[in-house]
């Protein structure tokens, strides 16, 4: 428990002590955007997704096969007799061994390897707006953790200042009585909001705490010392506006974009199903005891005459599929400027809460200097004191809370609008390149002869 006291009084003193260089709020977000296991993860499964478009180009050539066989063999001839009289077990032995080379090769198939191809671009480009979507969740807790964290510790603060003054009262109370201005009613009032506030202080500092591992979750390491916050990034003029940008750029909408094009080949593809099939083939083969050695080549012409019924169900299928992708994409724009829409009412409500909460302290600071003033002549019990002094505290965290949330509201507002990344924030660092590993694997070359390459790619995007 010590410990834990411990860790929460160096916290709370992180803005006010003589430490190094502060960590800015464009730190913490080049942090979390670095150390982020959530980004790897997602950076890992675009990769998977990029491959996925070297399997379906693969498709398109030809396979190629090599076989080799060698046998050996042992005929028994037990309790035979040879040409002597002399009888078994006798045996022979022989050695064969041969070699197979083969080729195959899809000649025509109504288009559906080539759209295969098609289907994998798309899902690599619909992965890759997913990852940037996962950037900006990552980025919006990163800026969330450090605003929470100033706020938790400015909370800490001012319970304290809380505490040093009704202590204060609280001794003024006693030393009233003690000349018998006041009754032990005042003091025992003094002493219950004392408890009151140290309960407080302690609920902060508990909060405190919280906040410092959520930072660590979101950002890779304990918070030391923090610099103010810097002015904010311009969203929007208005919210038309900021919908406007969002219905253009947000990563959902993109992704469920590409997705419609997915849909929209796998219909083809589906049609392309009742078409026949045409390859070839050609197969070379070396018996090596013999001799003897043969070459087949041919093509072959395939088709389905009945199959139940599955190739009209799957194209039925890849109908309802492109359905339900074209209401995903429309809800998809519905979602997000209904998200534009609460985020920009959330940033004016707690604008207008910044400015009443500014003329609420203001009042209360001068009813408690005025309270307090009218209670030294007399004219005002410490019942009075305590509160006006409650109420002055209760504005200054309001004003702080409304502060702090509007300040990550701006921050939400540009995630809505898809705008909450890494380059858009101009933090200045090398972002992860979707193209780089795409474009090495996406002629699906043979890993023996682009192996070195790959490693290097890898190590360039720091994977």
């Amino acid at each position: 428990m010590q410990k834990f006291w411990a860790a929460v009084a160096v916290t709370a003193a992180m803005m006010a002590a003589p430490a190094a260089r502060s960590e800015t709020l464009a730190d913490a977000l080049i942090s979390a955007y670095k150390t982020s296991h959530l980004l790897d993860k997602n950076q890992a499964v675009l990769r998977a997704a990029d491959e996925s478009a070297a399997v379906a180009l693969a498709q398109l050539r030809p396979v190629i096969s090599f076989a080799t066989q060698a046998t050996w063999t042992k005929l028994d001839y037990a309790f035979s007799t040879d040409r002597f009289g002399t009888r078994g077990p006798f045996y022979t032995a022989s050695t064969d061994a041969s070699a197979q080379l083969s080729a195959t090769f899809l000649i025509y198939a109504g288009g559906r390897g080539k759209m295969a191809v098609d289907v994998a671009r798309e899902s690599v480009l619909s992965t890759r707006e997913a990852l940037v979507n996962v950037e900006q969740q990552v980025l919006l807790a990163a800026v969330s953790a450090y605003v929470d964290m100033r706020l938790q510790a400015e909370i800490v603060a001012l319970r304290e200042s809380n505490v040093r003054l009704i202590s204060q009262e609280l001794q003024a109370a006693k030393d009233r009585f003690d000349v018998g201005e006041v009754t032990l009613t005042d003091v025992s009032l003094a002493e219950a909001r004392r408890a009151a506030a140290q309960s407080g202080l302690a609920a902060a500092q508990g909060a405190l705490e919280v906040a410092r591992e959520r930072y660590k979750a979101a950002i890779g390491h304990y918070p030391g010392k923090l610099a103010g916050l810097p002015k904010l990034p311009f969203a929007a003029k208005s919210e038309d506006a900021a919908r406007a940008i969002a219905v253009r750029n947000h990563p959902v909408i993109k992704q469920a974009g590409h997705e419609v094009k997915i849909s929209d080949i796998r219909v083809k593809i589906a049609e392309a199903a009742f078409l026949p099939t045409v390859s070839s083939s050609l197969t070379v083969s070396e018996d090596w005891q013999s001799g003897s050695g043969n070459t087949v080549a041919g093509v072959k012409f395939s088709d389905t005459i009945y199959q139940g019924g599955e190739r009209s169900a799957l194209y039925r299928q890849a109908l309802a599929g492109k359905e339900a992708s074209a209401a995903a994409q429309l809800q998809a724009v519905v979602d997000v400027s209904e998200g534009v829409g609460q985020a920009w009412s959330n940033v004016m409500v707690q604008q207008a809460s910044i400015q009443a909460g500014g003329l609420q302290v203001t009042a209360a600071q001068k009813a408690f200097d005025g309270v307090r003033e009218e209670a030294t002549l007399g004219a005002r019990t410490t019942l009075d004191v305590l509160n006006a002094e409650q109420e002055l505290l209760n504005a200054r965290a309001a004003k702080l809370q409304s502060e702090a949330s509007r300040y990550v509201g701006v921050y939400q507002l540009l995630s809505t609008m898809g705008q909450l990344t890494a380059d858009q924030l101009n933090l200045g660092i090398t972002t992860y390149d979707p193209e780089a590993y795409y474009n090495a694997v996406k002629k699906a070359p043979l890993t023996s002869t682009r192996g070195k390459r790959l490693d290097k790619i890898l190590e360039k995007i720091g994977n």
